[in-house]
């Protein structure tokens, strides 16, 4: 399934669902008319509730929807900001020391920068924890400009990290602040809070 969800704050209440068919449950795979990426339908979501004149504040996606590039470009033309994951894998372009431009793997910026660069940020979502956050413009392929993203850890240093997320953002740096990151981040939780919490009623019944 692909789902909206708006959460105001307060609470997380789904607007609209469309099924993903996978291309091996159809007759002509992928040739096929009725099939449809995830990030196509997800932006047919998202469209939908603009017609509404629902325009939210941020969108906040996973990393299959932020590693898009077509995705992110198709809400920067409806101008709209976001907040997304990132593949360790995805290629970023940063200004060196010489100011020299490099294509670098985030996994391997994550890994070259120093302690100092990470800041801690406590987290209150279920049980409260510190994640470390290194927050840098960077330039991508196919995006003009820069963007920011945000490299998330569980411990103070890459070595030692057992989980570590990347974050893109087009909202200007002076906000996406690495605090300002991980807590909006966090607030798609209580999407997954919602489809807990239904899945225990549908039990109860």
């Amino acid at each position: 399934m692909v789902t909206t969800h708006l959460y105001d704050g307060k609470k997380s209440l789904p607007l609209d669902i469309e099924l993903y068919q996978h291309a091996n449950s159809l007759p002509q795979g992928k040739k096929d008319v009725e099939f449809k990426k995830k990030p196509e339908l997800a932006l047919a979501l998202i469209d939908r509730s603009l017609e509404r004149g629902d325009r939210p504040g941020i969108v906040l996606v996973d990393a299959g929807y932020g590693n898009n590039t077509t995705f992110l470009l198709e809400l920067e033309k409806r101008k709209l900001k976001y907040l997304g994951g990132l593949a360790k894998n995805r290629k970023v372009i940063i200004e060196t020391e010489v100011n020299k431009l490099q294509e670098i793997r985030l996994d391997k910026l994550a890994q070259s920068l120093p302690v100092e660069e990470f800041t801690p940020v406590q987290l209150n979502v279920d049980k409260p924890k510190t994640l470390w956050v290194a927050t840098i413009e960077v330039e991508l392929s196919q995006l003009e400009g820069k963007r920011t993203i945000a490299i998330v850890m569980n411990t103070s240093t890459f070595d030692q990290a057992s989980d570590i997320d990347y974050f893109i953002t087009n909202i200007g740096s002076s906000t996406a602040t690495a605090e300002w990151i991980v807590i909006t981040y966090a607030q798609r939780n209580w999407v997954e809070v919602f489809y807990r919490e239904a899945l225990m009623m549908v039990r109860i019944v």
